[in-house]
């Protein structure tokens, strides 16, 4: 079901597609840029949930790819191999980069700064590592990825986005080396103490995404 945000500003639409089939949302999205390539439609934040599909970035090594059991599909966007499933918010940014702003790196680590704003509110410290996209987070001595981020973009609008663990099987990314690392890397916000629900992550990204695009539209 799509539930448009009331209380978004001109500018960037929030949709909350709940649980999807993954092929589902992946047309849907390319619909979407093609709409917002007519301007017949606003740059659209999206939240969903996926049933258990493992997608193949542009970048996949297929060594590794370890389980081929469950549904999956060679997507656009940048990266290796990686699970979406239930337990996880993924977040899609539709978004025409205009003149000036069309640099795609600049918009992955703007991506990655909704996920970092996103997480503190919840009191996580979430942090960018140098040469691996994502966020990670302080776990002892070591760093664990919460979430992945690939991106596409075709004539400048982009598209897929993000993959947050909430409260995921992680044991389901054993399936695969998420891009290209040991599973054992992957953590969820269950692991660092966060119980709560999916309502209030999604109200809360959307509200960090919208501040974002709004502070850099008028800065």
């Amino acid at each position: 079901m799509t539930r448009p945000n009331p209380n978004e500003p001109p500018g960037l639409l929030h949709e909350d597609w709940g649980l999807v089939a993954y092929g589902d949302a992946w047309a849907r999205q390319r619909a979407y840029v093609d709409a917002r390539l007519r301007e017949e439609r606003p740059d659209t934040f999206v939240t969903c949930e996926h049933p258990s599909v493992l997608t193949l970035g542009r970048g996949t090594d297929p060594a590794n790819v370890k389980d081929r059991t469950l549904p999956i599909f060679e997507v656009e966007r940048g990266g290796d191999v990686t699970w979406h499933g239930p337990g996880q918010l993924v977040g899609y940014m539709i978004r025409r980069l205009d003149e000036g702003r069309r640099d795609l790196r600049a918009h992955l680590r703007l991506m990655e700064n909704i996920v970092i704003e996103t997480l503190a509110e919840f009191g996580i410290a979430g942090e960018r590592v140098e040469g691996k996209t994502g966020v990670w987070v302080k776990h002892g001595d070591a760093r664990k990825k919460v979430c992945s981020l690939g991106i596409a973009a075709r004539n400048w609008v982009t598209y897929h986005g993000f993959a947050l663990n909430l409260d995921p099987d992680m044991s389901e990314f054993r399936r695969i080396n998420p891009c290209g690392f040991d599973a054992d890397v992957m953590a969820s916000m269950r692991d660092f103490g966060v119980d709560t629900t999916r309502e209030t992550w999604v109200e809360t990204a959307a509200r960090r995404a919208i501040a974002t695009i709004e502070a850099q539209r008028i800065g």
